[in-house]
């Protein structure tokens, strides 16, 4: 995660929760329309030729009768027909008996035939063929009908499903867009009320309430810095004026440094303790880009390199030297920017002096058109930096240098208010890169 960027909408695993729920319905809409076409088959199959069966069994009684009065075979009745079935060939006497015959002749099979031995042993086999085709021809339309159906009822499907699956998308995607767009800092991103009692509106009230619930928490913590800086503002004052009347002397100008150095971290927390209450409103002017950088990296007084429209100069300021060092203006600088100064000051400086407190020189400074690069050749951001964004009060390991911490907390909350991007990263070969971008 990159500090200070804008917001993307989580997208794209969402959407594909509609097709795959499309897909999960089209999948088992085929099962059940296979497990149910299978079905009737196997039932129609097994009624056509239990029926055929029955059908020739009533059919030789019929025809026995016929011939044992009359002496004459009915219609379809046979005398040992040659192409009975072998198991049918000798049965036993005055038995009936069936048979499956899966041999198709033209129009003609497959069969059931029935047969029963006319007298005693030896005597003529009397045999009834049931031809099966009709009835097997009305199963094979009625599996043709079935087939076109479930394709019918599944092109219906497939995009109901859908259509349901997106609305539960849409649903799904306002409560991720909720949480990125807290996680991108806007804590009053609400998903408010959703329909239906389902576990998606259990979702987006859970979230609501971790938001109300983070919204608190950073509320009293942002009073909390607040108050402390203000407490604290009336006792450094009256530090620093007693400092005045102390003798000079080394102990006068240790208590001097200290007392500074806290003044400067009581003004620092108030400023953040504005930045979150979102109390700061820039005052914008136009204003060369170039200029303002290079008095913003002057009045820091550490020795810095400054490029500004392809025109490179070393501006070596030292501790004593004052702000409005001429030198720190160039002439060949066009770009003019609509920015609030001051606060583009604060963010430059704050970048340069964390570049040489925790960096390395040499520290140049890279003005562009509405780009200003801070890098330097240290050992770079630390890897949970550049993951999380800065914290307050955390400057890494001890080795990189010393500070608060608040440095870049402030030049990315100061960049928020210009509504500028900034970016920390490392570069390929070394050193952090600080790249400050101006809206147009």
């Amino acid at each position: 995660m990159r500090p200070v960027r804008p917001f993307h909408r989580l997208r794209p695993a969402l959407a594909s929760l509609r097709w795959k729920i499309a897909a999960l319905a089209a999948a088992t809409a085929c099962l059940v329309a296979v497990a149910v076409g299978a079905l009737v088959h196997v039932w129609t199959a097994q009624d056509i030729r239990d029926s055929a069966g029955a059908q020739a069994f009533n059919a030789v009684y019929s025809a026995m009768d016929v011939y044992r009065r009359t002496g004459t075979l009915a219609d379809g009745a046979e005398l040992d027909p040659a192409e009975l079935p072998a198991a049918l060939s000798h049965p036993a006497d005055g038995d009936r008996h069936t048979a499956y015959d899966g041999r198709v002749e033209g129009n003609l099979g497959p069969s059931v035939w029935a047969a029963q031995r006319t007298g005693g042993p030896g005597s003529p086999v009397l045999a009834v063929r049931v031809n099966m085709s009709p009835e097997l021809h009305t199963l094979h339309r009625l599996d043709v009908t079935m087939t076109l159906a479930s394709l019918v009822a599944l092109a219906a499907a497939v995009p109901l499903a859908g259509y349901g699956a997106g609305l539960l998308g849409r649903r799904l995607r306002r409560v991720s867009e909720t949480a990125g767009r807290i996680a991108a800092g806007d804590l009053d991103a609400r998903t408010g009320p959703t329909k239906g009692r389902d576990e998606v509106a259990d979702i987006a009230a859970t979230v609501d309430l971790m938001a109300d619930s983070l919204g608190r928490r950073l509320r009293t913590e942002r009073r909390f810095t607040a108050d402390v800086a203000h407490e604290l503002r009336t006792p450094v004052g009256g530090l620093l004026a007693a400092a005045d009347l102390l003798p000079p002397g080394e102990t006068e100008d240790l208590l001097r440094a200290r007392v500074r150095d806290l003044r400067g971290l009581v003004e620092d927390l108030l400023e953040i303790s504005r930045l979150d209450a979102g109390a700061e409103q820039p005052v914008r002017a136009r204003v060369p880009l170039g200029a303002v950088v290079s008095e913003a990296v002057a009045r820091t007084g550490f020795d810095t390199e400054v490029t500004v429209a392809g025109t490179q100069r070393d501006a070596e300021v030292a501790d004593t030297q004052p702000a409005e060092d001429p030198g720190t203006r160039h002439a060949g600088d066009a770009t003019t920017v609509e920015t609030d100064p001051r606060r583009l000051e604060r963010i430059v400086g704050n970048l340069v002096v964390n570049a040489h407190r925790h960096g390395g020189t040499p520290v140049r400074v890279t003005v562009e058109g509405r780009t200003v690069v801070v890098r330097d050749h240290g050992p770079g951001f630390p890897a949970d930096l550049l993951v999380h964004g800065p914290r307050r009060f955390h400057t890494g390991a001890t080795e990189r240098g010393s500070g608060h911490g608040l440095g870049l907390t402030i030049a990315l909350g100061q960049a928020r208010v210009l509504g500028a991007e900034l970016r920390l990263d490392n570069a390929p070969d070394g050193g952090a890169v600080a790249t400050l971008r101006l809206p147009t």
